[in-house]
């Protein structure tokens, strides 16, 4: 049972996205919130796996809810909901930690897959909209590029091969056919990556390889 936190300012939407988890016995929703305060407050009183969030909302917006939410204690995965295409509110609340992004008018039957793949630690996010999104709204500053450095340099020179590839959003198939190496050596260097970098996901690890200008 993969229990969901529902986060809309629109109580039609709210609906919309109850009733389509309803139709799969595989999912539960735990509650539903109308804005980011009430979201951050929801997932402290409930056991949940993923929250679809919307992103912009009166009052806490979808991208401080997310830093919130992706700061507590085992976190749930973040899927951010949006009526727009990419912009800097979507980059916001990848850099603050979420699992990915979906545009509302996604098929019912996609959202459902996203929310099962981040409830079990994947992210919902393809490499072109990674790169896009880190090339359109990235700006990094003088003290962020230090500590990514200072960071990166912990890496092996196998693994700095490894974040290069996500840094230009490949999949862990792509690396591991670029690399030479086997997909689940990837993954596991993926996850001392992101141990390392102090990322919570591909993305975040991929941020901190572009404020390092690694190739």
């Amino acid at each position: 049972m993969i229990r969901v936190l529902v986060v809309d300012d629109d109580p039609l939407v709210r609906a919309v996205l109850v009733e389509m988890l309803g139709t799969d016995d595989e999912f539960r929703v735990v509650d539903v919130a109308a804005d980011g305060a009430a979201a951050v407050e929801s997932v402290r009183r409930h056991p949940v796996d993923v929250v679809l969030m919307d992103i912009r909302m009166p009052g806490t917006d979808g991208v401080a809810a997310t830093r919130a939410i992706t700061a507590l204690p085992s976190p749930p995965a973040v899927v951010v909901l949006t009526t727009f295409d990419l912009d800097e509110y979507v980059y916001g609340a990848l850099a603050a930690g979420a699992a990915g992004f979906l545009l509302k008018d996604t098929e019912p039957a996609e959202i459902l897959r996203a929310v099962r793949l981040t409830a079990g630690g994947a992210a919902m996010l393809s490499p072109s909209v990674t790169r896009t999104v880190i090339a359109t709204f990235h700006r990094p500053d003088t003290g962020r590029r230090r500590l990514a450095r200072e960071r990166i340099a912990t890496l092996t020179p196998r693994e700095r091969q490894v974040l290069a590839g996500l840094a230009h959003g490949d999949s862990n198939a792509r690396i591991a056919a670029d690399l030479a190496m086997r997909e689940a050596t990837v993954k596991a260097h993926v996850t001392r990556i992101l141990a390392a970098l102090h990322a919570t996901n591909r993305v975040q690890a991929a941020l901190t390889a572009r404020d390092a200008d690694l190739p």
